[in-house]
């Protein structure tokens, strides 16, 4: 790796060139994210849907870690991309720093809770089918273990991303997918001498290929990459630097957290509805990523475009990106909602060909199409917000109407002919407002902020 040739200048030159450069690379990033559970799900759909629900629900407490993880990721990216921009060297590596040290302790505690609670928390969804909480339960335990290695390489990506390089994350998770990829089929279904361990295999392949993602990254930051002059990671906390990361942190976090406890809460109706709902809200989720995928890559990508920015005092140029980025998420929304409802069959027979699980899970995707643009811009609009430090807004937005998805889930599913189909439908009206409430927000903070006084 060249030292310093992957760093984007995000204060200077062309806007939506800048954008771009910068968004590709983390769109693939999170498609490699999006990989490993695709992969993942291929090779288990192979075992059929028991399997497929067992991974779907265990899955519930790695989506849920994702919260934890916003803790620190998102105040290390935002005051990382502002200390860069403000050209201020020993803040961004503070801030680096602590942002690890933070997750680092995180990771190790969220890994004892899974360990120790196991059985309660796959207990929880009471699928009243012992194979699959018994496959589930296996699966968390493994999983569990790589836990502090995933938690951490993803604020290293956002470390990387907030300096203004997208790419080196990209080629570093690049390697731990192609791992993960190889070692799918022989662990999930045997090779040779190598017996099949079923659900236990894709959880051993994607812990190793998550260690291996680890050590590259602290290799790339210590010894070869010219991200900071002389970066250390073991070294005394600032309480101040973590105290800020954290309280930008916790809002998304808050709300990442209730947002998965509710999917908890709406997977318990589904359980109603026996385990192949489940494995289809479990495939169908992991298609519209496609769509979230890549609005949120574009929306990181916009977050340090607006952090450095904001970070320099070039708030004129805040608002231009705003816009410019808004109009790319429009259309990524109107293509994604195209892909979902005319290719659903055909995207879903990818994972599960079990008739009724098509059945459902075309259901699924054609319904959840309807929201896609929506969700395309509050994901955007959000990433803006976050870039100038904002975090609490669209964070609390989100938490009300994901709140509202439980009265209504069961409202739509059992009191009107909707059954099922009401489910994936409160789903999609919940994303039709936040999409619109986010937008709107975020041009109320600009019309009502001093700095952006005559940058509109």
């Amino acid at each position: 790796m060249n030292k310093g040739n992957d760093r984007i200048n995000l204060i200077e030159g062309s806007i939506i060139t800048n954008l771009l450069k910068m968004a590709i690379p983390i769109m693939g990033t999170s498609f490699m994210q999006m990989a490993y559970n695709m992969t993942d799900m291929i090779w288990i759909g192979f075992l059929g849907s028991k399997a497929v629900a067992a991974v779907g629900i265990a899955g519930f407490y790695v989506w849920f870690s994702f919260a934890f993880i916003l803790i620190s990721k998102t105040g290390t990216e935002v005051k990382v991309a502002q200390a860069s921009g403000a050209n201020n060297e020993d803040a961004a590596e503070n801030y680096a720093r602590s942002g690890f040290q933070v997750i680092f302790i995180i990771g190790i505690l969220y890994t004892v809770v899974l360990i120790l609670f196991k059985e309660s928390l796959i207990d929880f969804f009471n699928t009243r089918d012992a194979e699959v909480e018994l496959m589930s339960k296996a699966y968390l335990m493994i999983i569990a273990l790589g836990m502090v290695f995933s938690f951490s390489n993803q604020v290293f990506t956002g470390i990387f991303n907030g300096r203004g390089d997208s790419k080196s994350p990209f080629k570093v998770n690049a390697t731990g997918l192609i791992i993960n990829i190889i070692l799918d089929p022989i662990l999930i279904l045997g090779f040779g001498p190598i017996p099949a361990f079923g659900v236990v295999g894709a959880a051993v392949a994607t812990i190793f290929a998550q260690f291996v993602v680890f050590l590259q990254f602290v290799y790339y930051i210590k010894f070869k990459h010219s991200l900071f002059h002389h970066f250390t990671f073991i070294k005394k906390p600032n309480i101040k630097s973590i105290e800020t990361i954290v309280a930008m942190g916790m809002p998304p976090a808050i709300q990442s957290g209730l947002f998965t406890f509710i999917s908890m809460f709406i997977a318990r109706l589904i359980a109603d509805y026996g385990a192949t709902p489940i494995a289809v809200q479990k495939v169908g989720s992991q298609i519209e990523a496609i769509s979230w995928m890549t609005a949120g890559g574009f929306a990181v990508a916009l977050g340090a475009f607006v952090g450095q920015n904001y970070g320099a005092g070039q708030f004129k140029r805040v608002v231009e990106g705003y816009k410019k980025a808004i109009g790319v998420a429009v259309l990524l929304g109107v293509f994604n909602s195209l892909l979902l409802f005319l290719g659903a069959k055909w995207l879903f027979m990818i994972f599960i060909r079990e008739p009724l699980a098509i059945i459902q899970g075309v259901d699924y995707l054609r319904i959840l199409a309807v929201s896609q643009l929506f969700m395309c811009i509050e994901i955007t609009a959000t990433g803006a917000l976050n870039g100038i430090g904002n975090t609490k807004p669209a964070a609390f937005i989100s938490i009300v109407f994901n709140a509202l998805r439980i009265p209504l889930a069961y409202y739509l599913s059992t009191q009107t002919p909707l059954g099922l189909n009401g489910i994936w439908w409160t789903i999609t009206i919940s994303s039709i407002f936040k999409g619109i409430i986010v937008y709107i927000w975020f041009g109320m903070v600009v019309r009502r902020s001093p700095e952006f006084s005559n940058a509109i």
